[in-house]
C-alpha cells in the first residue's frame, strides 16, 4: 500500500490453482514466496496469505507423485487479489472449463493474474493473452505458437510484466517473477530481504534471456561472484565494463561471454540494474536529494536517475518515495 494512505495496510490474498498434473515445484514457489510468515521483515501485518484451490477434492500432481487433498474449491479464487496458475507437462491437453472460468472471472473483476512456466498455456486458453505480450518455457515455445498464434510470445526472456497479467518462463523464473511482485508491492529493500531468506539472486531483470541448452565447456569459466561483490561495493564510483574486465584480468569480450553465460545479461546491463536497485534502497531509506541518490548509486545525474527509475519501476522518484519510502518530505530536485 502506498505510503501516506489513511487506510490501514491489508493482507493481500493470493489464490493458487492446483489442477490435475500440476508441477509441485511451482506450487511450492508460490507458497514459499507468499504463504510463509516473514517475521524478519518487521512488518506489522502479514503482507500476503495464500489459498490453494482445486477443481475437485482430490487432485493428482505431476507424474502422480502425490495427491492434493483438503484444498479450497475454485470459488476461493473469487476473493483473491492475485491469481497464480502454475504449469503442468501436458500442455496440449485442454484445461477443464471450471478452471478456465475461474481464471476468466478473476481477470474480469480486476485481479492480477500470474502464470508460472507453462501455466501460460492456461491463460492463453482462457482468452487472456490475445494481442498481449507473454512468455513460457523455451522448450514449449513452438507448441505454444501453434496453439495460440495471436499471443505476442517472447520466448527468450525470464518473465513478462504486462500490467495485470504476468507470465514467468520456467520454474526458477517463477522465483524471479515472485520477487518482482514483492518489489512492486513493497519496495526493493523488502524484496531484497525476502531474496536473502530464499538465498536467491535479489534481482534478475525480466528481459534477461532464458537458459538455452548448449554444450558444457571442458574447462568451466571462473565464478563471477568475487567480481560482482567487488563491484557492488563501488557502485558510486565511475566503474566501466573495462574496469570490470581489468579487475577480472580478462578482456572485455571474455567478460561479456562470462556474464552472458552465468547471468544471462551483459556487464553493462548488470551494472545499471545494480545501480538502480541501490538508488531504490536509498530513496526507501529516506534520502530525498536526487542529486545525492544519483551520485551515490553511480547513475550520475538526477535526469538519468529519473529516466532509469521510471524504466525499471514505472514510477518517478517522488512517486516511488511516496509508495515505498519512509514518511517525510518529497524527493528534492537538484
Amino acid at each position: 500500500m502506498p505510503q501516506g494512505s489513511s487506510q490501514p495496510p491489508r493482507t493481500h490474498h493470493v489464490a493458487v490453482i492446483v489442477d490435475e498434473g500440476t508441477n509441485p515445484f511451482e506450487v511450492g514457489v508460490a507458497t514459499e514466496l507468499f504463504g510463509l510468515p516473514r517475521p524478519e521483515l518487521g512488518m506489522p501485518y502479514a503482507p500476503y496469505r495464500v489459498t490453494l484451490c482445486t477443481p475437485t477434492p482430490d487432485v493428482p500432481m505431476n507424474h502422480g507423485f502425490f495427491t492434493m487433498t483438503g484444498a479450497a474449491g475454485l470459488d476461493a479464487v473469487d476473493n483473491a487479489g492475485t491469481l497464480v496458475v502454475p504449469g503442468r507437462p501436458d500442455n496440449v491437453v485442454p484445461r477443464g472449463e471450471a478452471v478456465l472460468a475461474a481464471i476468466r472471472r478473476a481477470h474480469a473483476r480486476g485481479a492480477r493474474v500470474v502464470s508460472f512456466c507453462t501455466g501460460t498455456f492456461a491463460l492463453a486458453e482462457a482468452g487472456l493473452l490475445d494481442g498481449r505480450r507473454a512468455t513460457t518455457h523455451w522448450m514449449w515455445a513452438d507448441a505454444f505458437r501453434a496453439l495460440h498464434p495471436r499471443v505476442l510470445l517472447e520466448p527468450d526472456v525470464l518473465f513478462v510484466d504486462d500490467g495485470d497479467v504476468l507470465t514467468a518462463a520456467g520454474s526458477s523464473a517463477a522465483l524471479d517473477l515472485g520477487l518482482h511482485l514483492w518489489r512492486g508491492d513493497h519496495g526493493a529493500e523488502t524484496a531484497n530481504a525476502v531474496s536473502r531468506r530464499l538465498v536467491f539472486a535479489a534481482h534478475r531483470d525480466g528481459g534477461q534471456r532464458q537458459f538455452v541448452e548448449r554444450p558444457v565447456p571442458p574447462v568451466p569459466d571462473a565464478s563471477l561472484g568475487p567480481l560482482l561483490a567487488w563491484a557492488q561495493e563501488r557502485l558510486g564510483e565511475p566503474l566501466t565494463v573495462a574496469d570490470l574486465a581489468a579487475r577480472a584480468a580478462v578482456s572485455p569480450a571474455t567478460l561479456h561471454r562470462r556474464f552472458r553465460a552465468q547471468l544471462g545479461a551483459t556487464p553493462l546491463a548488470w551494472l545499471t540494474g545494480e545501480r538502480v536497485a541501490l538508488a531504490c534502497r536509498l530513496i526507501e531509506r529516506g534520502e530525498v536529494r536526487l542529486d545525492i541518490v544519483a551520485a551515490r548509486s553511480g547513475l550520475g545525474t538526477a535526469a538519468n536517475l529519473r529516466a532509469r527509475l521510471r524504466r525499471e519501476t514505472g514510477l518517478s522518484p517522488s512517486a516511488y518515495r511516496r509508495r515505498f519510502g519512509t514518511r517525510g518530505g518529497e524527493a528534492v530536485e537538484p
